[in-house]
Order: C-alpha cells, then sequence, then structure tokens
C-alpha cells in the first residue's frame, strides 16, 4: 500500500487486522456462547493494534508479504489483550474502564475475565502453529518465533515485568529496577513483535540486528509515552482514568525522573531507534512512521 499519514496508515493496517481477528475467532453462537462473548468484547473493544502492525511492518521491511505473518501478527494481538484482561481484575490494578468501555470482568465477572484471558493466550499458540498458515515458509523459522513470543510473553519477559511491578507498588526502587519493569512488562512483546515479522521474512543478520535494536528502543519509550498519558493525557481520548499510576504507587519514568525528563528520554529512544534501521531502504518507511508515532500519539 502506498504510505501516507501515519493515521492512514495505521488505521488501513488495523482494519486488515481487526478482519483477520473476525475470521480466526470463533463465534459467539458457539457453546459455551459466554466465552466467546466474553473473549470478543475484548479483542474488540478498540485498541491501536501497534504490536501486529509493528510484525507486518517489520517483516515487509525486509521484503515479505504483510499476509504471511498475519496470523502470527493476530496472535501477538490476543496475547497482548489477555494480558489486560487479567491486569484490569480487581486483584491486579482493579480498572473498571478500558479503551472506553467496562472492563471485561464488569461485564461479564471475575471468573469468566480470568478464563477469557487463559483462552486467549492459548488460543495465540494454537493459532501460531497452525501448519497449514505457514505456506511456503519453512516451519523452523515459525518455531524460533513461537518460542520467542513464548520467552517474551513468559516470567522471562511481561509475566516476569508485571510482577516486578505490583510488587513495587508504594516503595522507592532504582533505576536499574525502573528498566526491568517497563523492558519486560511492555517491551519484551514489542520486541518480539518486530523480530517475528523479520525472522518470518527470512532477514539477514544485519538486518535482524536492525530491527531487534529498533523494537528494542521503541518499545521502552512505548512505556514512557504511555506513563506520561497517564499524566497528561485527556480521559475521554484515553476511554480509561488518568492518574491511576500515581494514585497506586506505580513505578514509571515521570515518578522517577519527572515529567520533563522522561519526555526527553522517550524523544531520545525514538532518535536511536530511527538511527538503528537506517541501513533500511523505503520499505522500512512505515516503520519509522510508527516510531514518531509512539512518542506523538494522544491515546
Amino acid at each position: 500500500m502506498k504510505v501516507t499519514t501515519v493515521e492512514e496508515y495505521l488505521k488501513a493496517r488495523k482494519n486488515i487486522v481487526d478482519d483477520a481477528l473476525d475470521r480466526y475467532l470463533p463465534g459467539e453462537d458457539n457453546f459455551p456462547g459466554v466465552i466467546f462473548k466474553s473473549v470478543r468484547y475484548s479483542i474488540f473493544a478498540g485498541g491501536k493494534r501497534i504490536r501486529p502492525i509493528l510484525c507486518m511492518a517489520s517483516a515487509e521491511a525486509v521484503g515479505e508479504d504483510r499476509e504471511t505473518v498475519l496470523h502470527v501478527a493476530c496472535a501477538l494481538e490476543m496475547i497482548h489483550t489477555y494480558s489486560l484482561i487479567h491486569d484490569d481484575l480487581p486483584v491486579m490494578d482493579d480498572d473498571d474502564y478500558r479503551r472506553g468501555k467496562l472492563t471485561n470482568h464488569k461485564v461479564f465477572g471475575e471468573d469468566i475475565a480470568v478464563l477469557a484471558g487463559d483462552a486467549l493466550l492459548t488460543e495465540a499458540f494454537r493459532l501460531m502453529s497452525k501448519r497449514e498458515l505457514a505456506g511456503n515458509i519453512p516451519a523452523d523459522r515459525f518455531l524460533t518465533v513461537i518460542n520467542e513470543i513464548s520467552e517474551a510473553a513468559g516470567f522471562l519477559g511481561m509475566v516476569g515485568g508485571q510482577v516486578v511491578d505490583v510488587r513495587s507498588e508504594g516503595k522507592e526502587i532504582d533505576e536499574k529496577t525502573l528498566n526491568y519493569i517497563h523492558t519486560h512488562k511492555t517491551g519484551a512483546l514489542i520486541l518480539a513483535s518486530v523480530r517475528a515479522g523479520a525472522i518470518i521474512a527470512g532477514a539477514g543478520e544485519y538486518e535482524l540486528a536492525a530491527l531487534s535494536e529498533y523494537g528494542r528502543h521503541a518499545g521502552l519509550a512505548f512505556q514512557i509515552a504511555d506513563d506520561i498519558l497517564d499524566i497528561e493525557g485527556e480521559r475521554e481520548l484515553l476511554g480509561k482514568n488518568i492518574g491511576s499510576d500515581k494514585s497506586r504507587g506505580k513505578a514509571t519514568f515521570p515518578a522517577f525522573f519527572g515529567l520533563e525528563e522522561s519526555r526527553r528520554m522517550a524523544c531520545e529512544l525514538i532518535d536511536k531507534a530511527l538511527s538503528d534501521i537506517t541501513m533500511l531502504d523505503g520499505k522500512a518507511e512505515p516503520l519509522r512512521m510508527i516510531a514518531r508515532y509512539i512518542i506523538e500519539r494522544t491515546v
């Protein structure tokens, strides 16, 4: 597709991901209906689809068609959505709203919300491992990607970061712990999204190294930008209450460094991300647009 504005690009790619998710997920008429309604409620509650879009953009940056990685891109969104459903639960962040709608447990109950998250996480790996969706791509590439995404989502990645996050609430922490939380809780899955697209596309050693650094820097910048939006964002645009990080004593970059320094750090990380992929040609322009969007966004 012709690259125009980042807003048009993201909207078009979001539509592609949403259509695919609708095909891959069972309909609400399946039994037991409540679990499929719960899963679909959260999957289609909104969201920017940044992780699947990064996966597709990374594949295209090294010359592969987005359709080749579409099912993996959708699996990444399922994993992300599972994490949000569980994060919103009373035993975690206890949030009532997500993306302008009542959180899953407020609509379906805590028991079904837990199971909906479990179902999405499990379905993500079933989807990634479906051989008929791999086309002519060697199976070992998908095996590598599944291994990396497993690590990014588990206790060496997102889960580990979340553990340290909840254990750090209301406590004084050092910079090393702060970086651990952000690079694992959020950054790990974003990095895995970029690497997944590149690996499936058959990226060379230098291309994969460049895209990995891009994903690492962009992932951390994304979470810092989220921390800033929790202070400066508008509730109507974000679709959730702002200021919740401060009220819970969350370990965030603004709490540790202050707003201005956090903003400077996020901009510096994006500059690094852009520099990381200088070697890539015009096919990587969507990745450059997404990097800039990370620190310019209002949602």
